[in-house]
């Protein structure tokens, strides 16, 4: 059973095609249309199903065959490809949505509409916490160098929805102030501070009696927790006791707050630290018109080398047992080229059909390939692993029934899984 879940979401979409799922048929069929047999009836973007011709295009840059499973992975990913033993490959993840917010909004909260609880508001509200300094569900956002501006990362992403808001995620910023307004002003010290708190509670104490309004409550507990994050924060982000051996296994970036590697790094010290939920969000993999000019190429160095850092330093430090990665995005790119705007055929539009994730850890099986696709990469043949069917496993290796974990709200029952999803047995190390 994993205890914590560190969540590596690469936001906008990456190509599973060129990374994960080359076929040799995208070899044989380059530059040709999609046959129609193949291309059926599924829904496109505005900005594709209008195109005129849907030629195939193979991946960007060749691959190898790694592990002992020998499943391929693109050479854009070397770091990926060393630790092909020890993760699993998911290549069928299916979903519904086709455009960038409600797919994201659909993949953390399981519903593509705004107000849901995200998966980590689900897992606080289950399981509490094992640190009572830290919260028990961060998020932190990066920005891809290989497309800056990326799709925008919405902070309800990591919110609780209609959970009780002390189970919302905690945002932590880059640079000095990770988080705002955490210590006290220049002229108020440690035991002021005690001593406020302690009339503020006693008053909000009092009107919580009157009202018997949980959120005052919840306000109660985010002051307890902002003052015992004052000595946890900076310590957390302290790395002068990180061997240099570590610091180059995460690359030139490491220590530069903000950055993909960085907050990689900070996602192992929070796993140290008994975090349940930390979630990564990295922008930038949004390849409409860009894919041949390095767009991919960077989102791949940006974090491909870390990625792989953080398995291994898991691993090194028998963490990785009960520590479940998770490593994807909200869909796909399609096996055929996009022509956007008239601009050539030069990147990949949205694609949910099929497409590919990694996890590692935390109970999955290791060195193990879930799920088939066709010739191209198109149609799912074996082993369907829609949203649903993935958080309801997610849940599970947490020690959750994803059935049993509700919520009352406006009169009927809610849970992350809506009225859907199966645990994944296959995908499993001790089904």
């Amino acid at each position: 059973t994993a205890k914590r879940v560190l969540c590596l979401f690469q936001s906008g979409g990456l190509s599973h095609v060129d990374l994960f799922d080359d076929k040799p048929a995208l070899h044989e069929f380059a530059g040709k249309d999609l046959p129609p047999s193949i291309k059926g009836t599924q829904r496109l973007t505005g900005m594709t199903s209008g195109q005129k011709g849907y030629p195939v295009r193979p991946p960007l840059m060749d691959g190898k065959a790694c592990g002992k499973h020998g499943t391929w992975i693109s050479n854009l990913l070397p770091h990926i490809q060393t630790i092909a033993d020890d993760i699993c490959i998911i290549k069928t993840l299916n979903t519904e949505a086709i455009n960038h917010d409600p797919a994201i909004t659909f993949l953390n909260t399981g519903n593509q509409q705004p107000g849901y609880a995200s998966m980590g508001a689900w897992a606080s509200y289950g399981l509490g916490t094992e640190n009572a300094n830290l919260p028990a569900f961060i998020a932190m956002v990066s920005q891809g160098t290989g497309k800056n501006p990326g799709q925008p990362v919405f902070s309800r992403l990591w919110g609780s929805g209609f959970l009780p808001s002390n189970h919302q995620g905690v945002g932590l910023r880059p640079g000095a102030n990770p988080v705002l307004y955490l210590q006290n002003p220049p002229t108020v010290d440690g035991a002021q501070r005690r001593e406020l708190l302690d009339d503020l509670a006693t008053l909000n104490e009092e009107r919580a009696r009157e009202l018997g309004d949980p959120e005052t409550i919840t306000r109660i507990k985010a002051y307890e927790m902002a003052f015992r994050m004052q000595t946890s924060v900076p310590g957390l982000l302290d790395f002068k006791n990180e061997p240099k051996s570590v610091l180059e296994m995460y690359g030139p970036d490491v220590l530069k707050p903000g950055t993909f590697a960085n907050n990689c790094l900070i996602a192992r010290r929070l796993a140290e630290r008994g975090v349940r939920f930390t979630q990564l969000m990295h922008a930038g993999w949004d390849q409409h018109n860009n894919l041949t000019t390095g767009q991919l190429a960077q989102q791949c160095l940006d974090t491909d080398q870390a990625s792989a850092a953080l398995v291994k330093d898991l691993k090194q430090r028998g963490l990785l047992d009960d520590t479940l990665v998770v490593w994807g995005g909200e869909f796909g790119r399609t096996p055929f080229a996009q022509n956007q705007a008239g601009q050539g055929f030069k990147g990949r539009d949205h694609f949910g059909r099929a497409y590919s994730w990694w996890l590692a850890g935390g109970g999955v099986k290791p060195g193990y390939v879930h799920g088939e696709t066709d010739d191209f990469g198109w149609n799912i043949t074996k082993d369907r692993v829609h949203i649903h069917d993935m958080q309801a496993t997610l849940m599970h290796l947490f020690g959750i029934n994803h059935e049993g974990l509700l919520f009352r709200y406006q009169g009927r029952q809610f849970r992350l899984t809506d009225v859907e999803g199966h645990v994944v047995k296959g995908m499993l190390k001790h089904a």
